[in-house]
């Protein structure tokens, strides 16, 4: 497979999750609005902080309210990480490889795209944004049932599930992060309504308290970043993303023949050997963990991208290099 349609694919997939994982947030956001609990501004500027857009969004709107907010992670096209940018570069990308992929698949990301172009047109009397919002995680969730049914799960839809996996993981931990913005010292004592929160933004409510119950921090933490069965905890996206990059490169579980595989391989096992408790115990913390993590996942992103996509040089039969 040409290293231009393996990255068109991987970013197409990873955007469509980006869109899906913006809007599971965003609607959560407006739920604990409703609670009342915690004060307006800290909360939709909390939204903005999780995305890591605070610089951006601070220089050109000012005020962290719900319309702010809104605008800029659904709408605003100087923001790469809103949901119209998303899904406009996802189509692009899809656009670049009609061949490879099916009918079914790029009718689903051209409706979505639509769908929320126009819904951007239209924003001055989006009075209700929920309704957008469910719409799009639908059409996200459309766009990956079309996927794994309807292509053949070889080496273009393993980098398909790469792409979504490191970016639903790097999404997870970003929102179990969220309470660093509200007690940066927090312990079980905190909101209980805040956590059942998190575990609602990434669709995790249900599967939790079939397991644990009450809603605790650690046993949230603990469920978001080392359950091995959740298809949005951490280790498990590690974990299968792990097993279409071996795939992809025919390589074996415990050794590595690439940066890709060392990385990847070293991120997975350092979950499949943590514990939750050595995590929330330790000198960083929950939140000092995260970073960490995010900057590990952040490395593994970018072996990925210089062990299939980046060009690199060959030599011509007259010994000149020449870019490939």
């Amino acid at each position: 497979m040409l290293s231009r349609v393996a990255e068109s694919i991987y970013w197409m997939n990873r955007q469509i999750e980006r869109a899906e994982n913006v809007a599971r947030a965003a609607e959560t956001t407006l739920d604990l609005a409703l609670e009342g609990t915690i004060d307006h501004g800290r909360l939709w500027n909390a939204l903005v902080c999780t995305f890591g857009d605070e610089a951006d969004f601070w220089g050109r709107h000012g005020l962290a309210d719900q319309d702010n907010v809104i605008t800029f992670l659904a709408f605003d096209s100087l923001n790469p990480n809103s949901i119209s940018a998303c899904l406009q570069s996802a189509r692009e990308n899809a656009r670049t490889i009609r061949d490879l992929i099916s009918t079914p698949m790029w009718e689903e990301i051209n409706k979505a795209h639509l769908f929320v172009r126009s819904a951007a047109s239209g924003r001055a009397h989006l009075h209700n944004p929920r309704e957008f919002l469910d719409e799009v995680k639908r059409a996200s969730q459309l766009i990956t049932g079309v996927t794994d049914a309807t292509m053949s799960h070889g080496e273009a839809w393993h980098f398909a599930r790469m792409g979504r996996l490191i970016e639903r993981a790097d999404k997870t931990s970003r929102v179990l992060d969220v309470e660093h913005y509200f007690h940066p010292a927090a312990g079980d004592a905190a909101d209980p309504v805040q956590w059942s929160a998190v575990l609602e933004s990434a669709s995790a409510l249900e599967m939790y308290r079939k397991k644990y119950g009450v809603v605790s921090r650690r046993d949230v933490a603990e469920f978001l970043v080392f359950d091995r069965q959740f298809p949005r905890a951490i280790l498990f996206c590690l974990t299968k993303a792990e097993e279409s990059l071996l795939a992809v490169t025919g390589g074996a579980k415990g050794a590595y023949a690439n940066p890709a595989e060392q990385r990847l391989g070293r991120l997975r096992s350092k979950l499949d050997y943590g514990a939750i408790d050595e995590v929330l115990t330790g000198a960083a913390g929950l939140h000092g963990f995260i970073d960490g993590f995010q900057t590990r996942l952040n490395r593994t992103s970018e072996a990925i991208h210089d062990t299939f996509f980046a060009l690199r040089p060959v030599r011509a039969a007259s010994g000149q290099v020449t870019p490939s």
